[in-house]
């Protein structure tokens, strides 16, 4: 077991979690920390999304997130963007219909096309999602110290930029919603 001396005190074992990032060939320290941010970030996702998956699954969570997004879509398009079959979706959606999540509705440009649209009660289930993450993430960035939080703000910034902007189709995996929806403000 490697050991690693701190700022402060004696020398301590790595943790896990770390033994592990260095073991997969992630090596230098920011990395590491990349790693370890990387699974509390994921942590919060998961637990965000807890309570909305004791309600639908998570290949219904990403079309409720979809329809959030972008509003009532036709079902090829929803299965395009949700990255699925036809068939695949119309389960799905026949699903989400009986569960009152969405409706079917006439496509006012095309009386022959039918449109998923999302109701109230999915509305409220993204936005619980959305809501819980960002509360647990405020608790967690709350506890930064002040005079810490702006070089935390810039860290994220420079990563986010680093990393580019996902078009959704990673994101939209994990059931989150498009970057378009997220703020971006200065702390």
């Amino acid at each position: 077991m490697k050991q690693v001396k701190p700022a402060r005190g004696p020398a301590t074992a790595l943790p896990p979690v770390v033994q592990d990032a260095l073991r997969s060939g992630v090596s230098d320290a920011l990395s590491v920390e990349a790693v370890l941010a990387s699974r509390a970030l994921l942590a919060v996702v998961a637990r965000s999304m807890a309570a909305a998956l004791e309600e639908v699954t998570l290949p219904q969570f990403r079309i409720l997130v979809l329809l959030s997004a972008h509003g009532p879509l036709r079902t090829g398009t929803l299965a395009e963007q949700a990255g699925v079959h036809p068939s695949t979706l119309s389960r799905t959606s026949d699903r989400l219909v009986k569960g009152r999540w969405v409706r079917r509705i006439a496509n006012p440009d095309s009386r022959r096309e039918v449109l998923l649209e999302l109701t109230s009660k999915g509305a409220r289930l993204v936005a619980d999602v959305t809501t819980r993450r960002a509360q647990e993430l405020d608790a967690i960035l709350v506890r930064v110290p002040t005079r810490q939080r702006r070089r935390v703000f810039e860290g994220f910034a420079a990563f986010s930029s680093a990393a580019g902007e996902d078009t959704g189709g990673d994101l939209l995996l994990l059931g989150l919603p498009p970057l378009a929806q997220a703020s971006r403000n200065t702390p």
